[in-house]
């Protein structure tokens, strides 16, 4: 460690899908937080941990801000915008490709009241004409007085590295908060489920990925070998999705599995068992009991 080093809290707020999980893992360097192209994919506080010799950024994945419909928007919005007075610098991150939307003015609205540095990252230019930046650009200037306004692909890596630069020069001379091998806060419990339900994301539509959560019900070791048996509940809210999760004789509920125990095997560094069942939960966003049995606990916002 140098006699400078350099430590801060990043958080990283945008209206849903703008590419936020996919810049936390490019500057990471593995994946933890879950991808999707379906809206509101992150539902808490996801943190990844960037060491090297020099500094170290906790970067704060946070819920995309929206008008919620349900408690569980609530706790997510609540999530999000209680980041924002906590940390060192604020990420704003917008899509190049969709620009100046009634979303992105929602979230304006609240960081004009946050003290600390909002820096506008325009994500997915490798999406559009660099003729097409110019206009946005000046359309947001007018928005907000941004501390930097820095284009970048989060997906192809473009403009990444001078991004991490310009933060650590506005970071503060801090400790190593965290140990320089370990990557995220949240125990493997947490990114195992999330893994399980990045695949009911990618692999139903319409309402059936909003509606689910997963619970992780067991991790044990296998005797006499490094597998490691998973015991995970995929939680619906009418009997209907859970027909659907299932499939056909079981088909769906089978590749969710296949899928999931890819990313769990990859995390774990061993042989993964996953056994996974669905239970039906009327109506379990709306409700405060079960949304802080499936770990949205309003007392952690």
């Amino acid at each position: 460690m140098t006699e400078e080093f350099k430590s801060g809290f990043v958080t990283i707020v945008g209206r849903p899908n703008v590419g936020k999980s996919t810049f936390m893992n490019r500057v990471i360097g593995e994946k933890i937080a879950i991808m999707s192209d379906k809206p509101q994919t992150t539902r808490n506080k996801i943190q990844g941990v960037m060491t090297d010799t020099d500094s170290q950024i906790i970067f704060i994945d946070t819920p995309g801000i929206h008008k919620p419909k349900h408690r569980l928007g609530d706790y997510m919005v609540n999530v999000a915008e209680n980041t924002l007075n906590e940390v060192d610098a604020v990420l704003f991150m917008i899509n190049a490709e969709e620009g100046y939307g009634r979303g992105d003015q929602f979230i304006l609205d609240r960081l004009q009241r946050v003290e600390q540095p909002v820096f506008l990252i325009i994500n997915k230019i490798d999406r559009v004409h660099p003729d097409q930046l110019l206009p946005l650009i000046e359309q947001y200037k007018e928005k907000l007085d941004f501390e930097e306004i820095i284009p970048i692909s989060a997906l192809e890596g473009n403009n990444v590295n001078h991004l991490i630069q310009v933060l650590k020069n506005h970071l503060p001379e801090g400790p190593q908060f965290y140990p320089e091998d370990q990557i995220t806060d949240h125990p493997e419990r947490f990114v195992i489920s999330e893994f399980i339900r990045e695949k009911v994301l990618h692999l139903t539509r319409e309402e059936i990925p909003h509606s689910i959560a997963v619970v992780i019900e067991g991790i044990e070791p296998r005797e006499n070998s490094n597998a490691v048996y998973i015991q995970a509940a995929i939680i619906v809210e009418r009997k209907s999705q859970k027909g659907i999760i299932i499939g056909k004789q079981g088909s769906m509920l089978k590749e969710i599995g296949k899928r999931a125990r890819q990313d769990i095997e990859s995390l774990l560094g061993s042989k993964v068992y996953l056994e996974l069942w669905v239970k039906v939960q009327k109506d379990w966003r709306n409700k405060q009991i079960q949304l802080s049995d499936f770990g949205y606990r309003e007392d952690e916002y």
